[in-house]
């Protein structure tokens, strides 16, 4: 795939997660955040105001710190098909 249709998948991707108003489950939200953290090249520190979240979210960048840009990419519109294809 070019990264250029990467993008376009990965935004796609981004827009059904935007979009979706029910509730997801923890892990897949720390997934989602760490990929999109690493695909969009945001280093900021996690912003919550609990302590506890800021340190699952910081975990998961931990966890995803050794992939690329395009392979967070990848991951996360992986992560978002799986989802919705298995969810119940």
């Amino acid at each position: 795939m070019t990264s250029e249709a990467l993008e376009i998948k990965f935004k796609e991707a981004v827009d059904r997660i935007n979009d979706h108003n029910e509730p997801f489950p923890a892990d897949i939200l720390l997934k989602l955040y760490a990929y999109y953290k690493k695909a969009t090249n945001d280093y900021g520190r996690p912003s919550s105001k609990k302590p506890l979240i800021n340190a699952f979210k910081t975990n998961a960048l931990f966890q995803a710190k050794d992939i690329s840009q395009d392979e967070a990419k990848q991951e996360y519109i992986d992560l978002v098909n799986n989802y919705f294809l298995y969810r119940k």
